[in-house]
Order: C-alpha cells, then structure tokens, then sequence
C-alpha cells in the first residue's frame, strides 16, 4: 500500500496533502475498504489522467481510506478501455433506445472537405449513449465492487476466527 507520503510526493497531490490529515483517509476496515473499492470503480472509468485526481476528491467526500481507493483506479489501462467504454456505449444506448446490441456509428470517412462535420456528427451520435452509459456502468462497477469486498472480508474474517478457534 503506498504511504502518505509517496501518494504527496506527486506534483498533483501535493495541493491536497493538508486535507487528508485525519486517520479515517489511513486506517483500513471493512467498511473503508469496501468504500474505497467502490470509489475507485467509479472514478477508474474517468477519462485519462483524471482518474485519480477524481478519485481523490471522492474519497474526501465519502471519508474512505484514500491509498484503496487510488489503487483500485488502475483497473482501467490501455487494454480494459475499449472493451468497458464499449459496454458503456451498449448500456447507454439500451437506455436510451430500448435495444441491446445497438450498431455503433461507422467512422466517418477521412475525405478531406466534410471530415470536421462528419466526424462531429459521429461524435454526437456516438457521445450520448456513451455519456449515458459510461456513470451507469461506473455505479454498476462501484455496487459490485462494493458487495464483494464487504461480503469477501466478513468472509475471509469468519474463516480466520473460525480456524485460529480450533487451534
């Protein structure tokens, strides 16, 4: 678990170092745990470089423990993108029009006259169901993130009392 300390020692932390002074951002439990897992579900599905900083200022919010929440972020790389922003994409156009499997826009074609106005189109077509799905899908992940560590800790706990009794 990275310290205050490192998590501080970057440029774009360091302007918030002062505000998680407090041990309930430190000390980790159930509870905690399960709610910084669910934070950093969340916010690992913010665009980019956002995603931490993002999940920094949810975890002062919601008082969780902060190095969890971070950590929990990095489910999303280079590889996880494409296939969650596509079932993003799929939940927000199931709500929005009522389908599963809903085709996606064809990419506009790269002629040079009409490519600014085709591909803002596209964007338009392809963004909303994507800025519809994208916080359903964040909640959904948060949700499930949130049960499993609860329910995986109490189950871990019973497990450790129960064998370190028969002892």
């Amino acid at each position: 678990m990275p310290t205050q300390a490192s998590i501080f020692a970057s440029a774009w932390f360091k302007p918030f170092a002062r505000w998680f002074d407090r041990p309930y951002y430190w000390q980790l439990n159930r509870e905690r745990a399960a709610s910084a897992v669910a934070v950093g579900m969340f916010c690992g599905l913010m665009p980019g470089p956002t995603q931490m900083l993002s999940a920094l200022l949810v975890a002062y919010v919601v008082r969780t423990h902060l190095p969890l929440a971070l950590l929990t972020t990095l489910y999303t790389n280079p590889l996880t993108y494409v296939p969650l922003y596509y079932c993003a994409y799929q939940i927000g156009a199931r709500l929005m029009y009522g389908q599963w499997g809903h085709q996606m826009p064809a990419f506009p074609d790269f002629t040079m006259g009409h490519l600014g106005v085709e591909l803002w189109q596209w964007l338009i077509c392809f963004g909303k169901p994507l800025l519809l799905g994208v916080p359903v899908l964040g909640v959904i992940l948060a949700v499930v993130g949130y049960i499993l560590v609860w329910n995986g800790w109490q189950w871990f706990t019973s497990r450790h009392t129960n064998t370190g009794s028969q002892k």
